[in-house]
Formats: C-alpha cells, structure tokens, sequence
C-alpha cells in the first residue's frame, strides 16, 4: 500500500531475483552514492524526507536529509535525493523515510500572515506549541535548548514588535536546531532496499595484463626456437608493472594446454593427419591436458609452489593477483573422460566444439552446466566452486571471467553467492562484450566489474553519451573496467592513430573510469593487425609466445602511462565513478569532461584527433565544479606543469603529442 506520505520511484534499486527478493544494488566502502525518491502529499502543508543507512549489524546510521531536485521536467517534480556513504564490507540496506513536517508548515504560514498582520498571536502560539515539543522530545545538545527556550520566551513577549519576535523565530541559530531536530508527523517508511558494499579495490584500481609464458622468454641460440618464461622470470617483470603505478596484475589461463586440435600462430590449423610442430605452444584458453586441467599450472611455467611465489612477490609491491577463469575445456582435459555429461554431445555422438560460424574452435569444448543442480556433488558447478576457492586458497583473491554471458546467468549468481557468502573480499570481473541486457544483468546479480564497450567508442557523441551512461544511469548495477586494448582487440584508432592515439586512449580510460586496464605491449606501441579490417594483432599472443625488448621507452608510453597512474592515486576525484559531469566544448574533436569529491575537482580536455591540433572554446557548468557563478579560478595542469586562471569560457589548444590538459581546481583567484 501506499504510505501516508507517498514514496514512489526510489532510486537505485535493482528487479527482484530468482527468489522473489530484490538484487542489491552496487557501493564501495568510502564511496558516496546518491537516493532519490518521489516524495509528495496532499494539501498544502510541507514535509521532509531523509535516508538511513542500516549496516549489516542492523547498526541505523544518523538519517541524512534529502533536498529536493530542481523541477526540470515531469520526471523530477517533487523529486528528493541523498548522498550516503556505508564505511564496511557487506550487505547494507537503505530506507527512504517521508513525514508530514509542521515546523516548516510553521513557518512558511506565519512567515506571510505575521508579516501581514494576519492571525498574529494565533501564529506565535502555534509557534511556541511546535518548540516546546521538540524540546519536550529531548533531542537538542545544551546550545541548542538554550537557543529554543530564547526563541519561546521571545515569542510571548507582546511588549516587543511582531517583527522582532518573528526574526527571532527566523535566525540562523533557531532554523539550524530545527532542521537538525525535526517533527515527523505522519511518519511513512519505504525500505530496506539492499545494497551490497564492496572492498575499496571493487571501485578503484589500474589493471595491467601479461602472460607469464611471454615474460622472460628467450630465444634458443642453438635451434632459434622460442624458450617459455616461467612464473620466477615473470616475477621479474613485476617491479616495472607496479613502477607504472598499476595495482593489479592480470594472467591470462596458466593451465596446461591441450594438445588434440591445438592451434598455431595467428590461429593456423593443421592439416588432417599433420603432427603437432613442437613450436606451437597452443592457446591459454584451450585448458587442460594430461598434465591436468583448471586446478594445475602448466608445466613450463613452473609449480604451484613457484606461483605461490609469484603470488608473493606481487603482494610485496602491492600488486593484487587476478587469474583468468575460463570455463571451457581442450578435447584432452580430464573433465572430458570423467565427466562427458559436462559436456554437450551431437547426433553422431561426438562432443561439440566451440563455434562461431564461420569460424571454428576445435580445440576448445564449451561446458554444459543443465546436467545436475548446481548444489549436487557431482555437478561441473560445485567443481567449479571447488577450483575457484582452491585459487583463492593460494592467494588469489581477483578473478576475471572469461566470456561469463556464455554461462548460465543462474549459474553466476549461485557460484558468486557461495563465494561472497565465505569471502566477501573475492571480486569478479566479466569479460562480456555482448548485448547490454545480457551485460548488465551479470553486474546485478553479483559481478564486482564489467568489460565495456569503451574500446568502440571513439567520437565525441559516442563518448559523452557513453561517460553519462556508465557514470550515472548503470553504475548502481554494473562497475566499468575501461580496458584501452585486449588480446582480443587492435581497435583501427590505435593500428593507425600513431603514439598519440595510444596517449589519447590512455588519457581518457584512466581519468574517467575509476578502473581501467591495459593489455602488455601498450605501452610499446604494438599496432600491426594480422590483417586489413581485424581487430587481431598480427603474431597474436594468444597462440604463441612473444619475445619483447622492455629496454627502451621509444615512445614515451610508458613514462606517460606512469604519470596518468600517479595522477589519479593523488587525486580522490577520480577514484570515484558517479562523479562525472560531461561539459560542452565548440569542437567535435575535442572532449571535457571533470570529476568532483569534496575539494577535490579535477578538469579533463582531450583533443580526440590523433592527428591534427585543435583549438576551441570549453564552456564550464561551475555549479557541477561546486564554484559560484562568475567565479574565476585558479588551476593547475597536472601534465604540463602550468598554471592558469580559468572561468566558465576558456580557450584551448591541443597539440596531439600532447593531447590533454588535466587541470586540479587550485582555489579562486
């Protein structure tokens, strides 16, 4: 039913889940979030409106006012909103509280009869009647009874002008205590709505992935054949990684590789009845062989001790560990021959491999989850919940999935439970480039980050909407990871755009997303596609091992990354997502956006050609920037170095070399 005082249209919440109760929505221990709610009555008398945080303990934290939207169109009349914040890990609820308020009821009336000699003693002692209750109720400190006893004695003295008394019953003081010490008459409660609160790690973090096989791997001066790097020369790498600023290490599968259909360089088959070349190391993703399946490593990089290691060096440069899970199988992994009814067999009896007509993975057997219910002991999802948490045992605590919209959403939603349930500091991240329904269901039933469509978005229009989308109508349900590039994805803008492209997506990945991720060999500038119109590298990594030179810093990528990283460590603005506001520029190239916490306000312009300079106008909205109208401010380019003073127009030229300014708000001018 509806309550006395109506609340309609809350917001954030998520549809109800498979057992009839609603999802919860998405936090982050420090992370602000706004509430929203419709909030009306009937008649003319005011009322008031607030959120209560209540924490897993059933802890009430102190109600935070709502303040009521500006009017812009029919969706925001009688629209009221709150910005909360929960300081723990779990599961939290909120509750949108409405009351009837007679102080400000009080208040606007007598405000005008007063004033017009209308009802005047009436007023006053209304007046005095709703002070004393609130005194009476207990809630003000000693200053503040002080100042409600002033008011009422103040009220009753007919000696003095209206004026007088009612200026008393108007100053800053008494309106002060009273809004903090509100009358809630007709009192209606809407809630609790879930909210599940994350480690901070779920929000904030710069992800860098390399494959372990690539990374010390040398060259045979004998034979010419490519040696496999192991998991001791990977750890090797890790001190550039963190040098870098990144704070997650990302590993591709580490499992053995099958050897049935094994696939060669840039994703070449063989023929019928050709032996298997001993260079062809295989894809990562085709996991499992004699040598064991999702819960082994492959034997080339070592034991599991030696990862244990790796996991360990990690962690002493403050990397976090994530591990690819790919729920998939090569035609020789053990599932196969213990447990064929994981699997989805054809006609002719044989096990269907993975297929995207017309392309053709034979080396690769997807899973079939519909054998058993996910709680039986012999079904592929306890198996799965059983390799997840033997990873988490040695140290993994970050999962990336892979292709998770090939899986049963049902399946995810049990498997992140169970985790949650035991560990709730274990994230997910989906690798779902898929249709949106598809991709933001996976956010609400549970997964901590989401792969994006960000790599597509290239031109301005796409890129304002997209920042608007992500930042403020999806992030209750769906974190972004903004991955500049992938093994999987060469987009065209960074196979011909040069090192300034490089520079252009970097910038904007790392400044307006709270998490963003890049694969290795960025920061080197590698562009070449195996051919014309695809987005796969040439010599793909995902089917052999690459030999790099980390010697050098040609061009500039990586020193730059490095800036960007400790650019977005020193500035809490942008550690956060629902921060955003996207601001108007004269130029279709060039991009402004800014982000705000606090006194913190940090102001983004990016020339999004990467091959001639720009030069426009940037219209400020210095109200999203917390500046009053007018203003001029003072700011500082975190890139360049310079100092400027800025208003709400400015004047802008960037050079693709150096394609952003990114301005900290010092302070007026």
């Amino acid at each position: 039913m509806v309550g006395r005082i109506p609340v309609i249209d809350v917001n954030p919440l998520l549809e109800a889940g498979a057992t009839g109760g609603r999802l919860a929505v998405k936090a982050s221990v420090g992370e602000p979030f706004p509430v929203s709610a419709t909030v009306f009555r009937e008649g003319h008398d005011r009322l008031g409106a607030e959120v209560v945080l209540v924490a897993p303990d059933g802890t009430r934290h102190a109600p935070v006012a709502m303040t009521p939207l500006p009017a812009v169109d029919r969706h925001t009349v009688s629209r009221y909103e709150a910005w909360v914040e929960a300081d723990s890990v779990g599961a939290w609820s909120f509750e949108v509280q409405a009351w009837s308020d007679p102080i400000a009821s009080w208040q606007h009336a007598a405000g005008i009869k007063i004033r017009a000699d209308i009802d005047t003693e009436l007023m006053f002692a209304e007046g005095r009647l709703l002070l004393e209750r609130v005194l009476a109720e207990g809630g003000p400190d000693r200053a503040g009874t002080r100042i409600l006893r002033a008011a009422i004695k103040a009220s009753s003295d007919q000696k003095r002008p209206a004026a007088a008394r009612l200026a008393q019953l108007e100053s800053p003081e008494l309106v002060g205590v009273l809004n903090a010490h509100p009358l809630r008459d007709l009192l209606t409660v809407e809630g609790p709505f879930p909210v599940y609160v994350d480690r901070p790690r779920a929000l904030f973090g710069s992800w860098y992935e390399f494959f372990p096989r690539s990374e010390g791997a040398t060259y045979d001066p004998q034979t010419g054949a490519v040696v496999s790097g192991t998991f001791r020369t990977a750890a090797e790498r890790l001190p550039a990684v963190a040098a870098m600023g990144f704070d997650v290490i990302y590993l591709p599968p580490i499992h053995p590789i099958g050897e049935v259909n094994r696939k060669g360089p840039n994703n070449t088959v063989l023929a019928e009845g050709e032996p298997l070349p001993a260079d062809w190391t295989g894809s990562p993703w085709a996991i499992g062989s004699a040598a064991g399946g999702h819960d082994a490593v492959h034997p080339d990089l070592g034991t599991l001790a030696d990862f244990d290691a790796f996991v360990a060096a990690a962690g002493a440069l403050d990397l976090e560990v994530a591990l690819d899970l790919a729920l998939q199988a090569a035609p020789d992994h053990p599932w196969v021959a213990a447990h064929p009814e994981w699997f989805t067999t054809r006609a002719d009896g044989s096990i269907a491999y993975a297929e995207n007509p017309p392309k053709k993975y034979q080396d690769i057997y997807p899973v079939n989850f519909d054998a058993h219910p996910y709680d039986h002991p012999d079904s592929l999802a306890t198996e799965v919940l059983r390799v997840v948490r033997h990873w988490m045992a040695h140290g993994v605590r970050i999962f990336r999935v892979d292709n998770p919209h090939t899986k049963p959403v049902a399946f995810w939603q049990w498997l992140l439970a169970e985790v949650r349930r035991t560990d709730p500091d274990v994230l997910f991240l989906a690798e779902a480039f898929t249709k949106p329904p598809m991709m933001q269901t996976l956010g609400a039933i549970g997964f901590h980050q989401s792969y994006t469509y960000f790599t597509w978005r290239t031109a301005k229009v796409d890129i304002e909407d997209y920042l608007r989308e992500v930042s403020h109508e999806s992030a209750h349900r769906m974190r972004p990871n903004f991955f500049v590039n992938t093994p999987d994805i060469l987009h065209e803008f960074l196979q011909y755009g040069g090192p300034a492209a490089f520079r252009i997506r970097a910038v904007l990945a790392a400044m307006s997303s709270p998490t963003w991720g890049m694969y290795a060999g960025y920061e080197l500038g590698e562009h070449v596609a195996v051919k014309p119109g695809s987005e796969e590298y040439l010599d793909s990594e995902k089917y052999q091992i690459r030999v790099r030179d980390w010697g050098t810093d040609a061009t500039g990528l990586a020193s730059y990354i490095t800036r960007l990283n400790g650019i977005r460590r020193a500035h809490p603005a942008l550690q956060l997502l629902r921060n955003l506001t996207v601001h108007p520029t004269d130029e279709e190239h060039v991009l402004c956006f800014s982000k705000t916490a606090g006194t913190d306000t940090v102001i983004v312009v990016l020339n999004l050609d990467p091959h001639q300079v720009h030069e426009t106008m940037v219209h400020l909205d210095l109200a999203a920037l917390d500046l009053p109208a007018g203003s001029s401010f003072s700011v500082h380019d975190e890139i360049s170095g310079a100092d400027w003073t800025w208003g709400a127009d400015n004047y802008v030229r960037l050079d693709p070399a150096e394609p952003a300014h990114i301005l900290f708000v010092k302070g007026n001018a």
